[in-house]
This record gives structure tokens, sequence and C-alpha cells, in this order.
């Protein structure tokens, strides 16, 4: 049996509100803000926001959240990404990073298939192969930050066959192997209540409570049976009313408001702050004041075992199986739910069409209401393997390519202006001389 092993105090944050750029101004006039969360790959270390440096300077803690690592991926975490979120934590002066247990991308050598990029966190299956993998990834991340790393339980639509763990006992293991901390999600844990029929209370009682660094409370809505953890929606009472029981078994260092859509008026953000607030207060004060003994694993597991290459090619296969059948259109593989992997494959095509909306602007300009059905045909079986300026890039080959030219001679010559502007290293050249030579080949080439 492992004994857990303690680390340092974590440090108090107090009450926090996801950063983000379309409510900037309102974070910065809220009172009692002790800190924010930045998405990490939204930030350029020599570039960072007016309002994040403004926050900074009143000594507001920013923490960097990492959406793209793929901890929980079969293959070892990239020293690109790592270097990456370092380097923004040291920038920030940050006193730790935080990123989720999850994989985001499938196949390539490993498995001797094509890659394949989700553009979203899937959860990892709850089994030894992929919780050896997952610790020795911890690891590696540990070992290339500067400061300490938190993770993320995630909310999931599907669930894996065959799971040995419960995510209360997955959890623990993840944190007595390798002292990582964790970042609780009480919105996620309300969605794999409806999603997966996982109890919540069972859950908050399977968890190191000391290893929690903060707390993550989100907004969501339910259709056809489904939790959807938007961050779009106000935060739901029973979401608040888990975030009032962990409270009751653990004082959290930090509680933090995330949203990321549909953003409401700053009156409403300070409410959604305060019923935060109110549910940690009545949490406290229901708490025993015996507090919560830390359970044991009960496993045996050897807290030095690693993945040798064999366990990482048995996960990576599994993981390409399950995403190519999400983004691919390949066949679902034995044991998954046929309607949920479906009703989550439309979430990821949707969620693709909303980004690259974002990333690449001008498309729904141009295109008008046909940019997004026309998307979401073109995702069927289109599957995104380099990110969504990538994504945006392809897409619009694909129209110049396949499309028969019935949404006018306009549209697709801005279609191509567009495209040539953004494929080449470099932008093209706006001298006139430039364009004259430009405009002098396009004639020669249609001859």
């Amino acid at each position: 049996m492992t004994t857990r092993r303690e680390g340092p105090a974590m440090r108090r944050l107090g009450t926090g509100i996801g950063w983000r750029p379309e409510i900037a101004d309102a974070v910065e006039e809220m009172p009692g803000i002790e800190w924010v969360e930045a998405v990490s790959e939204n930030l350029c270390p020599g570039h960072l926001p007016d309002s994040l440096l403004r926050l900074r300077e009143r000594g507001v803690t920013v923490v960097p959240h990492g959406v793209s690592l793929g901890l929980g991926g079969a293959d070892r975490p990239d020293a690109g990404r790592l270097a990456a979120l370092a380097e923004r934590a040291e920038v920030l002066g940050s006193p730790l990073v935080t990123e989720h247990i999850a994989f985001v991308r499938a196949g390539g050598a490993l498995t001797a298939s094509p890659s394949l990029e989700a553009g979203h966190l899937l959860p990892v299956p709850r089994t030894r192969d992929a919780l050896d993998v997952l610790c020795e990834n911890v690891r590696v991340a540990q070992a290339a930050l500067p400061v300490p790393l938190a993770v993320e339980n995630i909310a999931a639509l599907v669930s894996w066959p065959d799971e040995e763990l419960t995510e209360g006992q997955f959890l623990y293991e993840l944190a007595d192997r390798t002292g990582v901390r964790l970042l609780i999600d009480v919105a996620n844990l309300h969605t794999n209540h409806v999603n997966r029929g996982e109890d919540p209370a069972e859950a908050l009682a399977g968890l190191p409570l000391e290893a929690i660094a903060y707390v993550h409370v989100a907004g969501g809505f339910e259709r056809d049976g489904v939790w959807h953890d938007s961050h779009a929606h106000p935060v739901a009472r029973p979401v608040l009313d888990i975030l009032a029981d962990l409270a009751s078994r653990v004082a959290p260092p930090g509680v933090l408001l995330e949203r990321d859509e549909n953003f409401p008026s700053g009156d409403e953000l300070r409410g959604e702050v305060e019923a935060i607030r109110v549910a940690v207060e009545k949490g406290r004060a229901a708490a025993t004041g015996t507090g919560a003994a830390a359970p044991t694993s009960g496993t045996g597991t050897d807290a030095g075992s690693g993945a040798d290459d064999a366990v990482r090619q048995r996960l990576g296969l599994a993981q390409a199986a399950l995403l190519s059948a999400l983004v691919a259109g390949t066949p679902v593989p034995e044991g998954f739910d046929r309607v949920r992997l479906g009703v989550q494959a439309r979430a990821l095509a949707g969620k693709r069409a909303d980004v690259v909306g974002k990333v690449a602007p001008e498309l729904p300009v141009i295109l008008g209401a046909r940019y997004r059905p026309a998307f979401l045909a073109y995702a069927q079986d289109r599957p995104m393997t380099g990110g969504y300026r990538r994504d945006a890039l392809d897409f619009v080959a694909h129209l110049l390519r396949t499309a028969p030219g019935d949404e006018g001679p306009g549209v697709r010559r801005e279609l191509r202006e567009w495209w040539l502007e953004r494929s080449g290293p470099v932008p093209r050249s706006a001298r006139p001389g430039a364009r004259l030579a430009r405009a002098t080949r396009r004639v020669l080439l249609r001859r």
C-alpha cells in the first residue's frame, strides 16, 4: 500500500475569474478578485495584453492554463509546448501552471497511422496502462517546468469500456505517484454525473484533498439527457452544491469562475462570483472541523513504475481508433456507445467551425450564411491535422478545389485572395511591382 508524499503547502489564491479579452474591462473593475487565469496558448510573452499587465502591477496573481499539451496522450509531452508553458509562467511570475488530464491528438509514428487533432479535450481511459503513461508524462512535464504543475479533471460525453478505476481512485493514484497538484473542476464532476452516472460525492470522497491547488466552477446546459459543459451559460445550482460539498471537506486554496463564450454583463459576472463565495462559505460552515482523512489507494501500485513502449503503443492505438471515429467517420470502436459518440462527433465539428470562424474571421464574412453548413460538410470526413490556422487554410483550399462556383465569382475571388495571402511563410507584398507580377502570372497561367 502506498503512502502519499506530502509536498509544500499550496499557496492561497482566493477568489478568481478566468481572464478573457472580451471581459478584460469587467475583470479589472470587479471588486474582490484576487487572481485570474489566462489560457496559455492565447498569450504572447513579448506582447502581453495591457489588461493583464495592469492586473499584475496591482498584485493580482496570473496563472497560465494550458489546453494543448495532451498529458493523457500516448506520446511523451512535446518539448516545444512545455518550453512555451514554462516561458509564460516565468514572464507572468506565476506560482504554478495548470493543464488537463486529457488527450488532444492521436496517431502518428507511434501507431503508424495518420496524425489527428481533436481540437478538444478527450477523456483518457481509467486503466492501469493509461495511468502509467499519464504518470510518466506528468513527471516529464514537472521536470521541464519552473513552478509546480496542477492537472484538471475533464468533462466527458463518452465512457471508455472496461475501465479499472473510479475517477477518485485514478486521481488519487496520479497524485500519490507523482506529487502533482490537482485542479478540481466541480462543473466537470456534475457533467460526469449526468453523462456517465458517476456520483460526485463519491468522487470527492476518493480524492487526496491535500493535493488540491484550486477549483474551477463553470456553467453548462442539459439537452436530451446530455449535459454540455459549455462555459457559456450561468453556473447551475447542482454545480454550486458540489462546490459546497467540496468546501465542507477541505478549504480550497482558490476558487475560480470560468466563462469562455456568450459573455454576460459585468453585473451578472459579479453575481456569479458572489454565488461562488456564498457556496464556499456554506460548505465551510458545514465542516465538522475534523478535516477529511486522506484516503489510501489500496492498490499496491509501485510509485516508480513507468510506461514502456508497448504500453504506449496499446494506448495510442486505442486513442487513435476513438479519435478517428469522432473526426474521420471511421467505425465506432467496440464497447463505445454509438449514440453518445455521435453527439460528441457533432459537438467537435461544431466547435471546429466556431474556432475556425474566430481564427479566420474573414471567412464567415465572405461566405455569409453558407459558412457554417459548408464547414460542417467539409469536417465530416476531413479531420484536423495541424491546428486551427491550418484547418482554415485547408477548408478554403477544399472549397476552391471542389465547390461548383454557384456562390458567385466575387466570393471565389475573395476566398482565393484570402488563401494566397495566408498560405505562404510571409504575407504577400503589397508593393505595386509585386502586385503587377502576381497579376501577370495569373494571366499567363490561364492561357
